[in-house]
């Protein structure tokens, strides 16, 4: 059995997992045509990756694309189509069949949903669906459209919905403006309601500012309820540095070293603060905002809960940071906002401290590239790894607080490529 998770993620996207894939597909009587490594997901001991693929089932002269998953090492899940040469066994399903969520077929299926609807008492009659984000074996999001308006279903493990649940009914209760949840099933599904409003990356993607009051942020996450306190604590960025080093390194040997030295820096000059009601992955996708740049709705609350505050401000503030490096066209207007908000935070926490949690929050950014399959991942790998180093240097040098795109190419001539 491959342990190592380099080996697996070898196994999941070289050249044996389109054999792989094909062994699945003429077992389930179709035809493997073409496949591509979408979506990557490693962690010690596990991958999981998702494939789009064009598959001609048996008796068919129709060609289909199909999103097919498969994940290997631990046990692998039940109810999946089972391969291997003896060594190494690999767990293959088909997007909507995930074995850790029973709750996506039916939140894919009209009929099923219409009946949803009617039980929370929204009417039933036609609905559209379509699905709007899918994370294999972890939850997945559908559009429902019907005759009461715009709805979202969240698919998420059986065990995990009806805290879910609750978790948007305590904040709802709080005044914080996050989807009603309008019920919930034993399978996994949580009807929300539309928010008005679009999201901040759509708005400094494509206006000028100053789109959002930073101290409205922070008003937001202090409306954020005591009672998210009961629960296990969520680890902190800064105790995951070191993991997201790691990761760097396997998918890309050459970088390990850079990523674990910076790691290391982070890691002992870092430190955790108090706990507290934290959002867990509050940055701009998150954040709705109206014409006027006011915040009308804050989505994706499954990692609300007890943590650190350093870690919701430098959430916000390395993917800006990081949304700047890709649209470098933008970095003017997102850079901006993004040095708004660091002047802000800054006057409530330890500045230092800020910048060495944002240096955190892009090096499990740096994961990105690779995790999508992004065409010329390992140079986009490199450049976010440079952007961790800027940030761990604007930590020991509180005055560096310029982030654009100009200075970031400048800082890259100097770096020796590994």
């Amino acid at each position: 059995m491959r342990d190592q998770r380099g080996d697996l993620l070898q196994l999941l996207t070289g050249r044996e997992a389109g054999e792989l894939l094909s062994a699945a597909v003429e077992a389930s009587g179709g035809r493997l045509l073409d496949w591509r490594p979408a979506h990557v997901e490693h962690r010690p001991g596990r991958a999981t990756v998702s494939f789009r693929t064009t598959v001609q089932w048996h008796g068919s002269s129709v060609v289909h694309t199909e999103t097919l998953c498969a994940t290997a090492g631990e046990p692998l899940p039940p109810d999946v189509v089972v391969v291997g040469d003896g060594e190494s066994r690999v767990g293959i399903w088909r997007m909507p069949h995930d074995p850790m969520l029973p709750g996506l077929p039916p939140a894919l299926d009209r009929a099923a949903v219409s009946g949803l609807l009617g039980r929370c008492g929204l009417g039933g009659g036609p609905v559209r669906v379509r699905l709007r984000a899918y994370r294999p074996r972890r939850r997945a999001v559908v559009e429902a459209i019907g005759r009461t308006g715009r709805l979202f279903i969240k698919v998420v493990r059986p065990d995990q919905v009806r805290a879910l649940h609750e978790r948007h009914k305590l904040l709802t209760a709080a005044g914080v403006p996050v989807p009603r949840s309008l019920g919930w099933s034993a399978d996994g599904l949580v009807v929300l309601t539309a928010v008005p409003g679009r999201t901040l990356r759509s708005a400094v993607r494509d206006s000028d500012g100053p789109y959002v009051d930073p101290g409205a942020l922070t008003a937001l996450l202090d409306r954020l309820p005591a009672e998210l306190l009961d629960g296990p604590v969520r680890q902190s960025w800064l105790d995951k540095t070191g993991h997201y080093a790691g990761l760097i390194g396997d998918s890309a040997p050459e970088l390990r070293r850079w990523a674990g030295d910076l790691a290391r820096s982070i890691v002992t000059e870092g430190s955790n603060g108090p706990v507290v009601p934290v959002h867990g992955d509050f940055y701009e996708a998150q954040l709705l905002v109206d014409a006027r740049h006011n915040v009308t709705g804050l989505l994706d609350v499954d990692t609300a809960g007890p943590g650190d505050r350093y870690d919701d401000l430098a959430c916000l503030i390395g993917h800006l940071s990081v949304l700047a490096q890709i649209f470098p066209d933008r970095d003017a207007a997102i850079g901006g906002l993004g040095e708004r908000c660091l002047a802000e935070f800054e006057r409530t926490v330890d500045p230092r401290q800020l910048r060495l949690r944002v240096a955190s929050v892009v090096m499990s950014l740096a994961t990105g590239p690779h995790r999508v399959q992004e065409p010329g991942w390992r140079a986009a790998t490199r450049d976010r790894l440079v952007l961790v180093e800027r940030w761990v240097t604007s930590a020991c040098e509180p005055s560096a607080r310029s982030h654009s795109s100009y200075e970031l190419n400048e800082r890259k001539r100097h770096v020796e490529h590994a």
